[in-house]
């Protein structure tokens, strides 16, 4: 019997073993993804480049990231977590590993693409696997949980990545996380099961046998991407309102530790200290805002948070060189970021069926990729035009705005025995 299939008291339900895996995943991918925006300012230094080939070796990341990522999630709804997650932590750490012996713009950006390749299996599959071991009233609870993997990464970076770089330099902080992901490939083949059914056992938080059943969703076979989604209005004006966000979101945190040493001229470790605050502000926002959204709603939860995004970025133009201002904005900042991918990602949960979370989440992904890749191109440009990054910073806080006035469109979502109605999600 697979141990998640104990006698009850034996063990932990294994949905808290999963959730384990995941946030080692998370925390190592986003050390990795938001590292780059701390290792920014020395990796371009040292390399001879500009900030628009900074935002281009990102954009390879992007770009097959978003490329793939559909695929994914699709894999991850016909065959499984278990085996697509750990595939793509091995190529991840060996995109990491190159990424530490980058020599060259090209280089750099082959490295970085390969890296966002092996991304593509953690986010999408990660939150898909977590969703199906837990009841739906428990979502918000265990995606907070979840979501502190990257929060406390980000943190992690900001403190420890300027020590390495400054007595070692900045290959061996890649050196480092590429060995982290290698070691992860072993951690979830060890744990990771694709879901609850498959053990014998239901998700936790739900009412006894079959306490967790959502109905028709739960027998609806596993889908592809279906024309159904595509068509769904819902779909749309979720995932615009993600693409706006997204734009919002990387516009700030990948250019905030070269702006604040460039432009408002902190020295590198109080600007690299932002990102510490960034990511220990995320698990506050995470753990307080996620499982208040399971009674709040996502819908005004979205909202709030989105808002909230714009006014703290329009603070940050406003703080010019003050660092505890930029301090204190940077940590509201941080406390809604970390709630918006997660809980857009919750959304598949709520209006679409539970056998197909992850081909919906990865079929938001373009989207979501393309606000970032639009965001770092433009943002760097303005930087390197204007000399400074205050139109761009305003622009971010524009599509903060645009991603809550697109949410707005998005109606209450449908009771989860209706949500194999995939044409019109939001009726009924």
């Amino acid at each position: 019997m697979s141990p998640a299939g104990r006698r009850p008291g034996s063990l932990p339900h294994w949905a808290w073993f999963i959730l384990a895996a995941g946030f080692l995943d998370l925390f190592v991918n986003y050390s990795v993804r938001l590292g780059y925006g701390v290792v920014l300012p020395e990796m371009i230094r040292d390399l001879d480049l500009s900030r628009t080939a900074g935002g281009t070796i990102y954009n390879a990341y992007l770009f097959t990231y978003i490329a793939l990522t559909p695929l994914t999630g699709w894999l991850t709804d016909r065959v499984g977590a278990r085996r697509v997650i750990p595939v793509c932590l091995a190529i991840l750490g060996l995109g990491v590993l190159l990424m530490a012996r980058a020599a060259s713009l090209e280089g750099a950006c082959l490295a970085y693409a390969i890296v966002g390749v092996g991304a593509t299996g953690i986010w999408t599959p990660v939150l898909a696997v977590v969703q199906r071991w837990f009841a739906p009233r428990r979502r918000g609870l265990a995606l907070g949980i979840l979501s502190t993997g990257y929060g406390l990464g980000f943190a992690a970076v900001g403190a420890f990545f300027p020590l390495v770089a400054t007595q070692f330099g900045w290959r061996h902080t890649w050196t480092i996380l590429g060995a982290a992901a290698l070691l992860l490939v072993a951690v979830n083949g060890l744990l990771l099961r694709s879901d609850p059914e498959s053990c014998g056992v239901d998700p936790w938080g739900g009412e006894g046998k079959g306490g967790a059943s959502t109905g028709a969703a739960e027998t609806e076979p596993p889908g592809g991407l279906r024309e159904e989604i595509l068509r769904n209005p819902t779909f749309w004006w979720i995932g615009l309102s993600y693409f706006c966000i997204s734009y919002s979101l990387y516009g700030i945190t990948t250019f905030m530790v070269d702006y604040a040493r460039d432009q408002a001229g902190l020295s590198l470790g109080a600007a690299s200290f932002l990102a510490t605050i960034h990511g220990s502000f995320q698990v506050l926002g995470v753990l307080t805002l996620l499982p208040l959204s399971d009674r709040l709603g996502r819908k005004r939860t979205i909202l709030i948070s989105n808002l909230c995004i714009a006014l703290s970025v329009l603070g940050i133009v406003m703080a010019g060189s003050g660092q505890a201002a930029l301090s204190v904005l940077v940590a509201v900042f941080a406390v809604f970021y970390g709630v918006t991918f997660p809980i857009y990602g919750a959304c598949a949960g709520d209006y679409f069926p539970r056998r197909i979370i992850g081909t919906v989440i990865g079929a938001w992904t373009p989207l979501y990729g393309a606000g970032a890749i639009l965001s770092h191109w433009v943002g760097g440009m303005l930087r390197d035009t204007l000399g400074t990054y205050d139109v761009a910073f305003l622009l971010d806080a524009g599509m903060a705005v645009a991603a809550m006035v697109l949410f707005l469109a998005v109606r209450k979502p449908p009771p989860p025995g209706k949500r194999a109605s995939l044409i019109s999600p939001s009726e009924g």
